[in-house]
């Protein structure tokens, strides 16, 4: 498990970030959550960064999909896939954009 908390000097807020467990490479993927009580996962798909936000306090040890309330995807273009900083910026940054609802519409 790999515990990575992030607090960077000029990062955008989203509240305390940690990323519990990141692999890299071509199929990259990881988990985390926010101080806020969500929790979120991170994979790459067909050349994207795929994120899932899910609601806080949600029940189980595996998410349903009612439990989700934001998918987010980013183009893979300017992110290195094989480096855990940069994967961990572009997810923090995607989950920034939500705001603090975390909702988007689906």
């Amino acid at each position: 498990m790999t515990l990575v908390a992030f607090d960077e000097p000029g990062a955008p807020d989203c509240g305390e970030f940690v990323v519990e467990d990141i692999g890299t490479g071509l199929f990259a993927s990881g988990f985390g959550h926010l101080g806020d009580g969500r929790r979120f996962s991170f994979h790459v798909h067909r050349s994207e960064l795929v994120v899932e936000v899910y609601r806080p306090r949600r029940i189980g040890p595996v998410p349903l999909p009612e439990d989700v309330i934001a998918t987010l995807r980013r183009p893979l273009a300017d992110v290195d896939a094989g480096s855990r900083r940069s994967l961990a910026a572009a997810v923090r940054g995607m989950i920034t954009a939500l705001g603090p609802s975390g909702r988007t519409a689906r």
